[in-house]
């Protein structure tokens, strides 16, 4: 399959990408990943690998649209939890307004 990543074109193969990771042990996961075999790899480690070209001339998500297109399975970072829903109408707004929702609402002064 034919991709830019860095602006360069490479023909990269499934196969080519597996015989390049083999033996390559993973470095600590803080971005977007890659599940390469049974081994998950930063993104930037893989594209250092893949196309040899140093890490700074090109993004994560030039080597994962790469990877999915070749059908590797990629990883969001890790920290990017799924956003969960408040509970009330109340404690959106209260949120947003950097309140707290759980306050009695009967403690008014007049």
């Amino acid at each position: 399959m034919r991709c830019v990543i860095a602006r360069y074109p490479f023909e990269l193969t499934k196969s080519g990408v597996l015989a390049s990771m083999e033996g390559v042990k993973p470095e600590p996961i803080t971005g977007e990943s890659v599940t390469i075999g049974r081994r998950r790899y930063p993104a930037k480690q893989v594209g250092a690998i893949v196309t040899r070209q140093d890490r700074r001339d090109f993004t994560s998500g030039e080597v994962v649209r790469a990877m999915a297109r070749l059908g590797f399975t990629c990883h969001a970072h890790p920290d990017a939890a799924p956003v969960s829903e408040p509970a009330s109408p109340l404690q959106a707004a209260s949120a947003l307004l950097g309140g707290d929702a759980a306050a009695p609402a009967d403690e008014h002064q007049e």
